[in-house]
């Protein structure tokens, strides 16, 4: 109910066609199938459209998940520690099977090779079990495939219900 679509800071008054994408989000909100994917400039207002779905599901009773995905990964390796109370496994197969996953920032980890397999798996996974998931990331698709993974670039790309936010 707070985000305003005529946007604010970088993209106030700009040509972006943030009401469309405020009514694509909400319509997605209410019947989450397939994935949704958020990319824009930052500032635009993907993750308080990600954060606002994400609490909406919650709200309807969905078990839902929202990552910031560097500190993800961070939480990740930290399970190998010795002082960790929580193990890899747990963290990873709740985070794989949540019914719906938001990854904010996606892109902002970084390009090392474990990370890269990491999220290919995660992604990989949800693709594959067709389970709700949306990302946001201020990258293209051809950045990702660049910086991140070309694996998980093609899973974005043929997951169905991506929008952009420019």
């Amino acid at each position: 109910e707070a985000f305003d679509p005529r946007g604010i800071g970088p993209v106030a008054g700009s040509d972006t066609n943030l009401d469309r994408m405020f009514r694509l989000v909400r319509q997605w909100a209410v019947e989450p199938q397939g994935w949704l994917v958020l990319m824009g400039e930052r500032g635009c207002g993907k993750t308080h459209l990600a954060a606002a779905l994400a609490h909406f599901r919650r709200g309807q009773g969905d078990e839902v998940l929202f990552v910031i995905v560097p500190e993800l990964l961070d939480h990740m390796r930290s399970t190998f520690g010795p002082q960790s109370n929580v193990t890899y496994d747990r963290v990873f197969e709740r985070t794989k099977n949540v019914h719906v996953l938001v990854l904010d920032d996606f892109g902002e980890n970084s390009a090392a090779p474990w990370a890269a397999e990491k999220l290919y798996q995660l992604i990989n996974h949800r693709y594959n079990a067709k389970l709700p998931t949306v990302i946001t990331s201020f990258l293209t698709l051809e950045e990702i495939e660049e910086k991140v993974d070309k694996r998980i670039a093609s899973r974005i790309a043929d997951a169905g219900f991506s929008r952009l936010l420019n």
